[in-house]
């Protein structure tokens, strides 16, 4: 029923060789090339005309031909009056007409401005006080001590030192650049005269202490410590010497109410030896007639204040608590006769007894362009001008009511100092105004807060800064009246000191 058959093959030819065959074309869709060209806007050419009208050569030569100079009449008349012209200029010449005036292109600045008002306001938590006020060595950062001038117990009471840099971006005027805590008040700062960094101070426990405000984790690099030779009590005066045996080293200086003023040199360990010292004993104060109130016997006489001459860096005035102010000499080579224990000899540097205060005296301060003036003042309200060459005030002004603080020379104006006052105020005295009433007062505070302490800017002489009992430290911007000297003001000065109360 079913059979086998054969059937032909089917052929399938492959179509992939006619597929690479294939023509293709590419084709874009971007439109046709654009031609462009680029065409300046300027014009081709320029050209520069004038507007102003030009002078014909026949004008110009009939102006010159106009212009004639008779030039032996001229040489007639010069010769003529040549002698009255010589001594006229010579008349001007030794003229005092113009004594006193000064040209001055520059714009004149005639207020007083307060540019910062500085505080550590943990320091004013505890009523701390500020105690003293420095300037370093380049002038742009200021330094303060806290402590107490008033009644408290100072002696366990911790304090601080701060410092600001005023020419810092973004200064803080509540938070110092630099706090270095104190276990003892902090009674007088010194900045080193030519290392910024390193600053001295004076505590109330006797000790001298010196910090490097660069040094933020351990600023202290030397101190006294408590030995024999430190004093007994709080010191309140400290200052840089140079070293005459080494001219690149410098000793330190502090004077207390122990009365003892005693040089300190450095050693390798971090401490302040004694070097040499001074003793000021009541029995060694040199006297006058008239000089009632030095005390008699081997007393201390207690220092409140020091000052050495810009002339003379062997001379120095102290202020004590006894009311006058003493000369002294570190020259001085009679031993001095006091009881305490002491590693070196002490002498007894007091040359001149001037004429008192009516109570301590608080401040002195030596004059920066006469060799024999200096200035004090103290409880009795009173600023007294002193020259070394005679016991009584060449001046004496009544300034405050109250306590004055502290005074100082400006360190640009001859005749210009400033004072302190108990109630409060910083008053500015131009002597070639007036002679006795201040140029300008401030008023450092709101109600009568005391003022301890202020210091000129040497070198932005323009600054003046006060410390007071609040705890705060304003920087007074002075008035050009107050920093540019003026003609003849030295001759001025010179005539002060050479004036007599007899």
């Amino acid at each position: 029923m079913f059979t086998d058959s054969s059937a032909p093959g089917a052929d399938v030819e492959p179509l992939w060789r006619s597929a690479r065959s294939a023509r293709c074309q590419a084709r874009s869709c971007q439109t046709r090339n654009i031609s462009t060209v680029e065409t300046a806007a300027q014009s081709h050419t320029s050209r520069d005309a004038s507007v102003q009208t030009e002078q014909s050569k026949d004008a110009l030569y009939d102006f010159q031909q106009e212009v004639q100079v008779d030039y032996a009449g001229l040489l007639a008349f010069l010769q003529r009056v040549e002698d009255t012209v010589i001594k006229e200029l010579k008349k001007n010449w030794e003229s005092r007409a113009f004594d006193g005036f000064a040209v001055n292109w520059t714009d004149q600045n005639e207020t007083v401005l307060c540019l910062h008002t500085l505080s550590y306001p943990a320091a004013q938590d505890q009523n701390l006080q500020v105690t003293s006020v420095s300037w370093n060595a380049t002038g742009s950062v200021i330094a303060c001590s806290y402590g107490r001038l008033d009644d408290g117990d100072w002696s366990t009471e911790k304090s601080y030192i701060c410092t600001w840099n005023l020419d810092r971006r973004g200064l803080n005027p509540k938070h110092p650049d630099l706090v270095v805590d104190v276990p003892s008040s902090v009674m007088c700062l010194a900045f080193h005269p030519s290392q910024p960094s390193l600053v001295a101070g004076g505590l109330f426990s006797g000790e001298l202490v010196v910090w490097d405000t660069s040094r933020t984790e351990d600023p202290v690099i030397l101190r006294t410590g408590m030995t024999d030779d430190t004093h007994t009590d709080p010191v309140y005066q400290v200052n840089w010497l140079p070293d005459a045996k080494h001219r690149n080293q410098t000793r330190l200086l502090s004077a207390s109410t122990d009365g003892k003023i005693l040089v300190w040199r450095e050693e390798r360990d971090g401490r302040l030896v004694l070097a040499e010292g001074f003793a000021l004993v009541a029995q060694q104060i040199p006297r006058s007639s008239w000089l009632k109130k030095v005390a008699c016997g081997e007393a201390a006489v207690g220092v409140t204040s020091l000052s050495f001459s810009h002339f003379d860096p062997r001379v120095f005035v102290v202020g004590v608590e006894g009311g006058y102010s003493l000369q002294c000499c570190t020259a001085a080579v009679t031993p001095a006769l006091h009881r305490t224990g002491s590693s070196v000899p002490l002498r007894a540097p007091a040359e001149l007894a001037f004429s008192p205060h009516g109570g301590p005296v608080y401040s002195v301060s030596c004059s920066p362009f006469h060799r024999n003036l200096f200035l004090s003042c103290g409880t009795d309200g009173e600023v007294h001008l002193h020259s070394m060459l005679q016991t009584q005030p060449l001046v004496s002004l009544q300034l405050s009511k109250k306590y004055l603080f502290c005074v100082r020379w400006s360190p640009v104006r001859p005749l210009v100092f400033a004072a302190a006052s108990g109630e409060g105020e910083v008053h500015l005295f131009d002597l070639a105004r007036s002679a006795q009433k201040p140029a300008v007062s401030m008023k450092q505070a709101a109600g009568e807060h005391p003022v301890y302490c202020l210091e000129f800017n040497t070198k932005q002489t323009q600054l003046l800064a006060a410390g007071d009992a609040t705890g705060a430290i304003k920087v007074w911007q002075l008035s050009s009246d107050f920093t540019e000297q003026r003609p003849r003001e030295v001759t001025h000065l010179e005539q002060l000191a050479s004036e007599s109360m007899d």
